[in-house]
């Protein structure tokens, strides 16, 4: 068989999906160094890969891209036929993302998820989701390489890596500097609240921790991160029933996914809501604790590699049958502050000693 020369993995979808999927280009680019690794992503998430050092090409498609099929259809046409990929990883494997498997039959490797159409397009359907798999999302992901394994050893790694330059890292921290953020003390980001309400954790709960924190932990300062619109609101409600207190800045903003990374590696810590941002955090090497709500399985998406991340779930505190029979809300309020800040509190203290 000729030698692997270009590998497109395809991960539409949000942030954290596509970062965790980052684990599978640097697994494929340390198997296969001479090839090309090329990644397909929505537009709008793309910049957060400039620069990858596991990624030779990015392709974007937008909204006005997306939408009219006809208009995507010639895209994946003209992706596929200019490349020649020799390997084709279908991370979702939905009726739209099959199409660059359909536009590139003699492709020897067409690799994606085990559904019921896929078996026509895919000649390497994998069952990532199998619910007798005890593993996390970036081992199911890494699932998608075994094929693979026939032509070449696989070099595996768990690690999901993202990449600023110094010259972003610095200016984004001149920026806080500017903004009051002293540089000597502690900085968590703060992942106050959710876009969608459902994975939001009780407010209630959520002022009664900070409260705890700011409390006993003084030197500790406070960045909260949120985006324009309802979460802004909801930030500054939080802020606003604190007290508006010296060391929580709510006016130190991202205005892009870069400039969200370059905060997110000048912090020392991210607590709250799990979401996009804390993935960044991980992705970036720095620590987090983070609360899943009962829609996202800690154990799934809370993958083990070389950075220290933690969290909390219902799972942690009740057995699935008593879950079983709970609201969704009961089984959320079911993570109190208590609850939180016992497993919280040691964590701080062994980031403020340096212990992490």
């Amino acid at each position: 068989m000729k030698p692997i020369r270009k590998i497109l993995v395809i991960r539409f979808r949000q942030i954290g999906d596509s970062i965790l999927a980052i684990a599978l280009c640097s697994t494929l680019k340390r198997s296969f160094p001479t090839a090309e690794v090329h990644f397909v992503v929505n537009k709008n998430i793309a910049p957060l890969y400039e620069g990858h050092p596991d990624i030779d090409k990015i392709f974007t498609f937008d909204k006005n891209e997306n939408k009219p099929f006809h208009v995507y259809i010639k895209k994946v046409w003209q992706v596929v036929h200019q490349n020649q990929y020799d390997v084709i990883i279908d991370m979702r494997s939905t009726i739209r993302t099959l199409l660059f498997s359909l536009f590139s039959l003699h492709t020897p490797f067409r690799i994606g998820r085990i559904k019921g159409y896929t078996r026509f397009l895919l000649n390497y359907p994998i069952d990532t989701y199998n619910k007798s798999l005890n593993i996390d999302m970036v081992q199911r992901d890494l699932l998608l390489a075994t094929p693979l394994e026939t032509i070449a050893p696989i070099t595996y790694t768990k690690d999901f890596k993202l990449y600023i330059t110094d010259t972003e890292k610095e200016e984004f921290r001149e920026y806080m500097i500017n903004k009051g953020i002293d540089f000597s003390r502690p900085i968590f980001l703060i992942g106050v609240t959710t876009k969608l309400a459902y994975k939001k954790w009780n407010q209630k709960f959520m002022l009664d921790i900070l409260r705890r924190i700011l409390k006993e932990h003084n030197d500790i300062q406070m960045i909260f991160n949120y985006a324009p619109g309802h979460e802004e609101e909801d930030a500054k409600n939080i802020y606003n029933a604190l007290g508006c207190p010296d060391n929580i800045k709510i006016n130190i903003q991202a205005s892009s996914l870069r400039q969200l990374a370059a905060l997110a590696a000048n912090s020392t810590f991210y607590f709250g809501n799990e979401g996009g941002a804390r993935h960044i955090i991980q992705a970036l090497g720095i620590p987090s604790f983070s609360i899943f709500s009962p829609s996202a399985s800690k154990s799934m998406w809370l993958p083990n590699n070389s950075t220290f991340a933690e969290g909390i779930s219902a799972d942690d505190i009740l057995p699935q049958q008593k879950q079983a029979e709970m609201t969704y809300e009961q089984c959320f309020d079911s993570i109190t502050p208590e609850e939180v800040y016992k497993r919280l509190n040691p964590i701080i203290l062994k980031l403020k000693k340096n212990q992490l």
